[in-house]
């Protein structure tokens, strides 16, 4: 049984809790928050749960294995670099850190003590995205042409992150999740409506060296909310609508033909296919509950995590260059970064 503390019971730690609860071969030690409050649901909720409003008590118990990390995204590097230090395995909430210099460090530390680091990049691991990634892989859709998400809603407006960290790094995650490629460049421009607030709208174009380009659009100024991805293919496409309560996912038959034939030459050059669409089923498994029991099958047998702190780098470096982009109002910037793919420049 591997013993984890959580670190932080706001907005997403009772999803930690309850799940960890749940999870076979794990078990909640402590949570530790700065709001008595919270606490206090916490021992209504789970009464065998310690709980403290320091962290540090969970990092000296030596009875527990694992920290899990659900705290603003500005102390992230210094929690994760303490839980590291003191031995125990670390899941990280979404994104990694504020800075890539940041990301590598943890990472470094976590390679020297042969200790797991997993970074919470949920949508990985729901049944939806990994249809997806099934489909792009077998070659079921062709080359894929184009993503085009739009994932916009009223707030919850950050203090400490913009809308690109706070909304894309889940697109960014889940194309480097679909594709096994990385961008070249990434063009971006938003805006801030308020004062001394981060930016709460943005539009994201990422650049791939195959030619596939992706569009993003990310708002906390929506009347309404929508999570939607288009995923264009040479010969099948997929419209993803989180919100479906039961056909998450629709395949459809149709795409477009070129011909340049000159037996043809009267003929249209284009030709529109039109098929049937379709919803497979999907894996109704809560994706923190998937999560979970790969951390602790991570930690026993000695394996890398598939939202890895490589995975969880890569998004950073994303971030950084797009939040860059958009600070020089959209000019290109070409991505470089030590993980990233080394691509050649864009014109």
């Amino acid at each position: 049984m591997i013993r984890i503390g959580v670190i932080g019971y706001g907005y997403w730690g009772p999803n930690l809790v309850r799940n960890f609860a749940e999870t076979p071969g794990l078990a909640v030690a402590g949570v530790a928050d700065l709001d008595p409050k919270k606490l206090e649901i916490v021992q209504k909720r789970f009464p065998g749960v310690k709980t403290t409003s320091r962290f540090q008590d969970l990092l000296e118990n030596k009875d527990i294995d694992a920290i899990a990390i659900a705290t603003p995204v500005n102390s992230h590097f210094e929690l994760g670099m303490a839980a590291l230090k003191a031995g125990k395995h670390v899941w990280l909430e979404k994104p990694m850190t504020e800075t890539a210099e940041q990301a590598r460090k943890l990472i470094n530390e976590a390679e020297k003590r042969k200790l797991v680091l997993i970074v919470d990049h949920t949508f990985i691991y729901t049944g939806a995205v990994r249809k997806m990634a099934d489909l792009v892989k077998s070659g079921e859709l062709g080359r894929i042409h184009y993503y085009d998400s739009t994932r916009i809603n009223l707030g919850l407006f950050q203090r400490d992150a913009n809308v690109i960290a706070d909304l894309a790094v889940h697109d960014f995650s889940i194309l480097d999740y679909l594709l096994g490629e990385q961008p070249v460049a990434v063009s971006a421009v938003g805006t801030n409506h308020f004062p001394h607030t981060p930016e709460n709208l943005a539009y994201i174009t990422l650049f791939y060296d195959s030619g596939m380009i992706a569009h993003i659009n990310v708002s906390w100024l929506a009347p309404v909310k929508l999570r939607q991805i288009l995923i264009g293919g040479s010969k099948k496409m997929i419209i993803y609508d989180d919100l479906e309560p039961s056909e998450k996912i629709k395949i459809y038959d149709k795409g477009v033909n070129f011909t340049d034939d000159p037996q043809k030459i009267y003929e249209m050059r284009v030709g529109y296919r039109t098929g049937d669409m379709w919803a497979p089923q999907l894996d109704s498994s809560e994706a923190l509950r998937v999560e979970g029991e790969h951390f602790v099958d991570c930690i026993e047998n000695g394996k890398t995590p598939l939202t890895s702190g490589s995975l969880g780098l890569r998004v950073v470096e994303l971030i950084e260059a797009a939040t860059r982009s958009m600070n020089e109002h959209g000019r290109s910037v070409e991505i470089n970064g030590s993980t990233m793919y080394q691509g050649r420049r864009v014109a």
